[in-house]
């Protein structure tokens, strides 16, 4: 019978919302130890719950990769170092919701065009494209010649590459389209979902 000062998983899995299997890969993954056994029996007493509730909070509402969040959350790491783990995820959160205003500052501009077709009559629509967009590598020129210059210097990258070293330009995840980055180098994953995919599947290989 379990002790009143602790419960068993589906107890403390429910808690916080999660599947039992959930709690069980946390640990495999190191976010906590596995807790005290009693009978074969998982039990959690109050600070192994708390410790669920910290890897929730970094893995859920922080957005951590599961090696990040285990620093933060394992108990086994010095402050600085969390700390560390903590302020790099927040300046990658940060820059996330830079790019989510900078997106619902253009929708909401698109919303109130009274314009019938945006692409033929919006007066503001190339200040839009040279501020958005990798047209604006360009901003000196009209879009006919920036279209040029860009093919010319995709042409003169494509050169200079080794051989051997191809881009198509999809995600070796899920197969889907790599937007090309305004600077900088290409992303190899679509998305953050499909790079801890790869982690993941790497880490299980």
């Amino acid at each position: 019978m379990t002790r009143r000062s602790e419960v068993l998983i589906g107890e403390a899995a429910v808690l916080y919302g999660l599947a039992p299997s959930a709690v069980r890969w946390w640990e495999r993954q190191g976010l906590m130890a596995p807790p005290a056994r009693e009978g074969g029996k998982r039990r959690y007493d109050d600070t192994d719950l708390r410790r669920i509730g910290l890897a929730y909070l970094c893995r859920v509402i922080g957005r951590m990769p599961l090696a990040q969040a285990a620093v933060v959350t394992s108990g086994k790491a010095t402050r600085d170092a969390w700390q560390t783990v903590v302020e790099t995820q927040l300046a990658q959160v940060d820059a996330q919701i830079a790019q989510l205003e900078a997106a619902r500052g253009y929708l909401r501009h698109a919303l109130a065009c009274t314009d019938d077709d945006i692409a033929g009559e919006c007066p503001v629509l190339d200040a839009e494209l040279t501020a958005h967009t990798p047209r604006g590598r360009f901003p000196d020129s009209d879009l006919v010649t920036a279209a040029r210059a860009a093919h010319a210097s995709r042409d003169e990258k494509t050169a200079d590459r080794p051989e051997g070293d191809e881009r198509p330009g999809l995600c070796p995840s899920c197969r889907g389209p790599v937007a090309p980055p305004s600077r900088g180098r290409p992303p190899t994953y679509c998305s953050p979902a499909c790079r801890q995919r790869a982690y993941r599947a790497r880490r299980r290989a």
